[in-house]
């Protein structure tokens, strides 16, 4: 049985990944990062030293530490180090506005932060509520941060009594303990927070690195954030395997991407549609050598033809994976490489050791091909339930075949072909997806709702050949009141993370109902395809 084949242990832990990788291949390149690269050996070092320095700080076995940043070495070696110390890793996204941030302290109550220096003017207000936690460590805090009472990263590390702060390689040995918080958009405007187990994520990474055939010997090319599951499943998986993570900032530059693969001779290329159509609008990419690159996998929204073309000429040697998941169970399907060309518009079957259906309305089980129906996942990827939601929990999970086992209604919709293939078609709420990052309509609205003369407003999704799909505003003024859209921009732009902030936004006298005397949401989506943009897209 080859490593990439191995399914996860029973009691197996998320830090064992990296533990077990250190004893096989100490001295091996684990992490490159801009000019940094680390061992598997440096970097269990370097975590263990952060999980004493937790534990000497006081944080315990279950406690919530929030890991606060980008794709940095730090933010790695805090990861792993959460992990160690036994606690509940909470990573979240560098680009997290401070009213947000702040909420999120409030709602999962870290025992401890960690954070990048530079995103002091987002943390440091944010730690101005009741909720903050009693220690917080930054990274190079002799750069300043404003906050007297913060503990530089690197210094606890290297504190003498940290060193003798007990064991942290595995405080404890329940694989169905929480592991990690991740917060994700929902129809309510507020973030939920997934919880997910050792159990869960250990098995969901078992999974992909048997489909994928992921080895040793690959490096895998990590420009997702952390702070997302797709992002921190390159680790994972790369860690997992003892194959080297290759940690990029997020997309920005395609050329300088492509450049960086060449030279560390990327064999795994993760990627979301938007990624893909950025690279191709690059017209010669003869001068990287990318023959190394032996998979690209994508997931977010479908493949087009359009992406495939690019990926072919971008690298040749490539299979190509097109996936469909959520955070809820991490992956629900994957479509076989050799599938790719006879099942165009399909995310393919479901992933080892789960099982995936459909279901109508009534949650009665679909059985002929090409009925539209919930898509529905057993197995033991599916999470454990949103932190402190129990009414959210029970509206997607319910019990399974035991009183241990939970079944995951996603709440999106597919269609199953008569070779029982899934072609995802939609999602049952308002969700948009854009830039592969999921984008909350109700949290556009309570901007835009704050700002002064607005009566009514609405967000809707829109299709983009570069991001999938953006966010579109509309807004209606109260009666005398002059709107202009770039102000309401500015309160976006305020407040709202990058992939949130509205492409356009229409002032209309009043908005669309539909019977129920609600906003007319349909009609909007409509409207909004022919829109000019006024905002970034």
């Amino acid at each position: 049985m080859s490593d990439s084949s191995k399914p996860a242990r029973d009691h197996e832990l998320l830090q064992d990944f990296l533990v077990r990788s250190a004893e096989q291949s100490g001295e091996k390149v684990a992490l490159v990062c801009g000019d940094e690269r680390l061992s598997f050996s440096d970097l269990a070092g370097r975590a263990r030293r952060v999980g004493r320095a937790l534990r000497s700080h006081g944080v315990r076995p279950g406690d919530r530490v929030l890991l606060f940043g980008g794709n940095t070495t730090d933010q790695v070696v805090g990861f792993w180090g959460t992990l160690l110390a036994g606690a509940v890793a909470v990573p979240v996204d560098a680009r997290t506005k401070a009213d947000k941030l702040g909420w999120m302290l409030g709602h999962c109550r870290p025992a401890a932060l960690i954070a990048d220096h530079r995103l002091a003017t987002t943390f440091v207000p944010a730690l101005g509520g009741s909720a903050a936690p009693s220690a917080v460590f930054v990274s190079r805090l002799g750069q300043g941060c404003g906050l007297s009472r913060a503990v530089d990263l690197h210094l606890a590390m290297e504190a003498e009594h940290a060193v003798h702060a007990g064991d942290v390689s595995r405080p404890t040995t329940d694989a169905d303990a929480l592991a990690c918080i991740i917060y994700t958009s929902g129809s309510t405007g507020r973030p939920k927070g997934v919880m997910l187990t050792h159990r869960n994520m250990t098995s969901a990474a078992a999974a992909i690195c048997r489909y994928l055939d992921l080895r040793a010997d690959d490096v895998v090319h990590g420009t997702l954030p952390l702070a997302f599951d797709y992002g921190l499943y390159q680790m994972l998986l790369s860690f997992r395997q003892g194959a080297r993570l290759v940690l990029a900032p997020p997309f920005a530059l395609p050329a300088q991407v492509l450049k960086e693969a060449a030279r560390e001779q990327v064999t795994f290329f993760p990627g979301v549609p938007t990624m893909f159509a950025m690279l191709g609008q690059l017209r010669d990419t003869a001068a990287w050598d990318l023959s190394a690159v032996r998979a690209v996998t994508n997931t977010a929204a479908a493949l087009g033809e359009r992406h495939i073309q690019t990926i072919r000429r971008v690298f040749p040697r490539a299979r190509i994976f097109s996936m469909y998941g959520v955070t809820e169970c991490k992956r629900c399907s994957y479509l076989p490489p050799e599938d790719l060309a006879r099942k165009l518009d399909s995310v393919g079957i479901a992933i080892p050791g789960t099982e995936l259906w459909l279901e109508d309305e009534g949650g009665r089980r679909l059985g002929l091909p090409h009925q539209v129906g919930r898509i529905v996942v057993r197995g033991p990827t599916v999470m454990l339930g949103y932190w402190e939601d129990p009414e959210a929990t029970a509206r997607v999970l319910r019990p399974g075949l035991d009183h241990t086992e939970r079944v995951l209604v996603t709440g999106d919709l597919g269609r199953l072909d008569e070779d029982g293939y899934l072609t995802f078609v939609g999602r049952t709420d308002d969700i948009i997806k854009s830039r592969g990052e999921k984008v909350s309509p109700k949290e556009i609205e309570a901007v835009l709702a704050a700002v002064e003369g607005v009566r009514e407003c609405a967000a809707v999704g829109a299709a983009d050949p570069l991001a999938g799909e953006v966010a579109v505003a509309f807004v209606a003024p109260e009666d005398g009141t002059t709107l202009e859209a770039s102000e309401l921009l500015r309160a976006c732009r305020q407040h709202l993370e990058p992939t949130a902030v509205p492409a356009s936004i229409a002032v209309l006298p009043t908005l669309p109902k539909n019977q129920n005397g609600k906003v007319d949401k349909l009609a909007l989506r409509e409207m909004a395809g022919a829109l000019r943009p006024n905002g970034p897209s």
